[in-house]
């Protein structure tokens, strides 16, 4: 069989005056002319390395591994930055700009001369936005996530994101100082890496594993731990022979991957968020999936590792216990093991030999650490096109619950008004939050998990209903309806919600439904009109005008589906 000629010589391999524009320049940097001459394929690094993103910020010392693999395998490594998101510092959300970010690596990856990529993932939406781009091109590629940081250590206990709700409770109570508050962020942020529980980070990283874009154990070895190196060198290695084996990512992301990936997700208590991205990796590469699957593919699998915020430990505990492989073999009997994954292997190989080495952090399908785990999803005629709800962060007697509504108007109305001591509230009524969703706020922010009003609080109430049309933190946990589509800010059923209304949640019958008759509904639309947005330039302009609802994973229209690797037009 003919070799396959390497994408990259389409520049690196022109005569005359072409290829001396594209080779020449690249000669400043020190690299001799046998690296073009189309023996060794080019692997592109892309790196969302960046001191703004916390979690990545050992990003540039985990490059360097993954170089020394690439050229150890016979590749030819370039490294190149992509838009980072940093969700603890970007206002005001990190997911206004997961689409923005996705562009930037689809037209990064496309316009440069790559036979390969790997992906350096991290922070929340990091990882999505990364896959999504990648996906739209469609070469061979290998993602590398970051790791979760150390578990912290505060006052004798462990501590993790989940912890920040617990704090501010106890600040809010005056049992936490700020000076305290302070002496507990340095406790927490210990180490390199992402979150230490299973927030959308750790999330990201499971979902890559389990669709077979990533190495085993990529999601569970801690980011300051020496094999997250070992594991960077060996994705180097790899993803060189990827590209002679023609490995692209549609091999790869087939309909099995996905259904493996909810799977999983539900086995881990992943994030809620975790719909919304994999909604939109799926509609990039052509594969059908809709919040139907989630619900199906989810309700067949308990809760087995016994991690935050569903569980009790954290993410670096679930590494020494198994990773997941360990977790995968438990729920192996209902996983699509011939599916194929990056390292040539199926995931049944992959996961042949995993050992559970303590049943505190993995319990088993017949014995799990809770019985209900994954995404329920909602519908009613308070969200006709779904809402979604984590039964294993949520209080087991409020998933059947019927409430008086307390309606805040946007984030603002509920910062003003929450703690209120007058506010008409008590531990039977239901939160509702507007205009929090993908065009209201813009961006969907993690507001869903509002903090309970003070006078509540020092009641002892731990937990209550709570709906909105925005997402929570995957670190965060309670009984949230989230993701209510469509949104309010365009007339959705939650912008009819009015003080006082009846709102009936059946989390065992799928069902959220406002107790109104329809001809109340019918009067109270003719009455809504929307509020203009106030946004009439650049990438925001661009974001209201073109993104999806929640359901449809918050994408951009003209974003779906693949244009592949191919360029259209020469530069010179």
């Amino acid at each position: 069989m003919a070799k396959k000629k390497l994408r990259s010589q389409e520049w690196y391999g022109r005569t005359g005056k072409d290829g001396f524009i594209y080779r020449s320049w690249m000669k400043n940097q020190g690299l001799p002319h046998h690296l073009f001459e189309g023996e060794k394929p080019v692997i592109g690094i892309c790196n969302t390395w960046s001191e703004l993103t916390p979690c990545n910020a050992h990003f540039r010392d985990l490059a360097e591994a993954l170089k020394r693999g690439i050229w150890e395998a016979g590749g030819f490594p370039l490294e190149f930055p992509v838009m980072s998101l940093g969700e603890c510092s970007i206002k005001p959300t990190a997911m206004l700009f997961r689409n923005l970010a996705s562009m930037d690596v689809e037209e990064s990856i496309r316009a440069n001369p790559m036979d390969g990529v790997i992906l350096m993932c991290g922070c929340d939406k990091t990882t999505p936005s990364l896959v999504m781009g990648a996906a739209s091109v469609n070469l061979p590629t290998l993602v590398l996530s970051g790791g979760p940081m150390l578990v912290g250590r505060f006052k004798g206990k462990k501590i993790g994101t989940s912890d920040i709700w617990r704090f501010a409770e106890d600040f809010k109570l005056g049992k936490l100082s700020q000076e305290e508050f302070i002496e507990a962020e340095a406790a927490m942020s210990r180490s390199v890496g992402h979150c230490a529980p299973m927030g959308t980070a750790s999330t990201m990283a499971a979902m890559v594993e389990a669709l077979g874009l990533a190495l085993p154990d990529n999601a569970t070895i801690p980011a300051a731990d020496s094999r997250r190196k070992v594991m960077a060198h060996l994705a180097g290695m790899r993803i060189v022979e990827m590209v002679k084996e023609d490995l692209t990512m549609d091999k790869i992301l087939t309909r099995k991957a996905f259904e493996n990936s909810i799977m999983v997700n539900a086995a881990v208590g992943g994030s809620t968020n975790y719909i919304l991205h994999l909604i939109a990796i799926a509609k990039r590469i052509g594969v059908t999936l809709d919040l139907a699957d989630f619900d199906e593919f989810s309700s067949r699998i308990p809760l087995i590792a016994n991690v935050q915020p569903s569980g009790e430990h954290w993410v670096e505990d679930l590494f020494y216990a198994g990773g997941l492989p360990a977790v995968m073999k438990e729920i192996e009997k209902y996983l699509h093991t011939d599916a194929i994954t990056v390292n040539g292997k199926t995931l049944g190989e992959n996961i042949a030999k995993a050992e559970c080495w303590d049943r505190n952090l993995i319990g088993t399908f017949e014995n799990p650490i809770k019985p209900e785990s994954g995404i329920a999803v909602l519908k009613g005629n308070l969200c006709p096109n779904g809402a979604v709800l984590k039964p294993s962060a949520a209080t087991p007697s409020l998933l059947t619950h019927t409430g008086r509504a307390v309606v805040f108007e946007d984030i603002d109305d509920y910062k003003a008004r929450v703690d209120d001591p007058n506010l008409d509230i008590d531990e039977t009524c239901v939160m509702v939050l507007k205009k929090v969703g993908p065009k209201g706020y813009p961006g969907m922010p993690e507001v869903g998990n509002m903090g309970l009003p003070k006078k509540l609080l020092e009641k002892g109430v731990k937990d209550m209903v709570r709906i909105s049309d925005g997402r929570m933190s995957g670190t965060g946990f309670g009984t949230v309806v989230l993701h209510v589509s469509p949104e309010s800010a365009i007339g959705g059923p939650l912008a009819l919600v009015q003080n006082g209304d009846r709102i009936e949640l059946d989390v065992p019958n799928r069902s959220l439904n406002l107790l109104i008759s329809e001809e109340e509904f019918a009067t109270r639309r003719a009455a809504f009109s929307p509020s203009p947005l106030p946004y009439d330039r650049g990438y925001v302009n661009l974001f209201l005008d073109k993104v999806n609802q929640a359901h449809e994973g918050v994408d951009f229209d003209f974003l779906q589906g693949s244009s592949g690797p191919e360029v259209k037009r020469d530069s010179h």
